[in-house]
């Protein structure tokens, strides 16, 4: 009887090794995996309280681990990304610097600014554009018409500026003082004043340019009865 036990016990004996060294190795694994939180990602942070307007240097940034799934969006991970760009916004200490709060001064364009140092941007209402103000996109270049009354008798249509980009179009007709789109322009800032000028006295039409088309002629004013002299022989 007890050397038939001897096999029986052996048996057990394994078999409780096995189960054993399984539920180890599961139990382990799990709590390895269950304690490695270290983080696999890094963000730019300010290393300091930085006001609105200042120019990022390295010193006033510090890159930290980031233990989250995903970065914020707009989040930068290495320090030469943010260095030399200017803020929009006061930033806290140890707070994410993020794209959104950032403007370029090597370009003097920002993600959400794109104008650059001496220029200006001006919306104006293109009257009677409305074709043109569909195929608009920023980045396009317009010509800007102005229409008034001339000095005589009739209207007259002068071309007061060339060659300017678009900024945005308004996603709405009008601004509630009139159905015409409303088009934000980038320009000088003599331009800017002509644009306003136009825009609260006269009417303001766009005509659209090639792209690769940065000529400036000279224009004369166009008024009904120079359409309608004849043609010089």
């Amino acid at each position: 009887m007890k050397r038939n036990l001897v096999p029986l016990l052996g048996i057990a004996f394994a078999v409780a090794i096995v189960s054993t060294g399984i539920f180890y190795g599961l139990f382990a694994g799990r709590l390895k995996s269950g304690g490695s939180s270290e983080p696999v990602q890094s963000i730019v942070v300010a290393a300091r309280k930085l006001e609105r307007g200042a120019t990022i240097e390295a010193a006033d940034v510090k890159v930290i681990p980031w233990g989250g799934a995903e970065l914020p969006q707009g989040a930068f991970t290495a320090l030469n990304q943010v260095t030399g760009q200017a803020l929009l916004g006061p930033v806290e200490e140890s707070e994410a610097i993020l794209q959104a709060r950032l403007v370029s001064r090597k370009s003097g364009a920002g993600a959400a600014l794109g104008v650059a140092p001496g220029m200006r941007a001006i919306s104006i209402r293109a009257t009677d554009s409305t074709g043109i103000v569909s195929m608009l996109r920023p980045g396009h270049k317009v010509d800007v018409q102005l229409v008034a009354p001339g000095q005589k008798a009739g209207f007259e249509l002068r071309t007061i500026l060339q060659n300017i980009e678009v900024l945005s179009v308004s996603p709405q007709q009008g601004d509630g003082r009139s159905s015409a789109p409303v088009i934000t322009l980038l320009m000088s800032p003599q331009g800017a004043d002509m644009a306003g000028l136009g825009d609260t006295t006269a009417r303001l039409r766009l005509t659209l340019r090639h792209p690769l088309d940065e000529s400036t002629p000279s224009l004369d004013r166009v008024t009904i009865p120079s359409i309608l002299q004849p043609p010089k022989k």
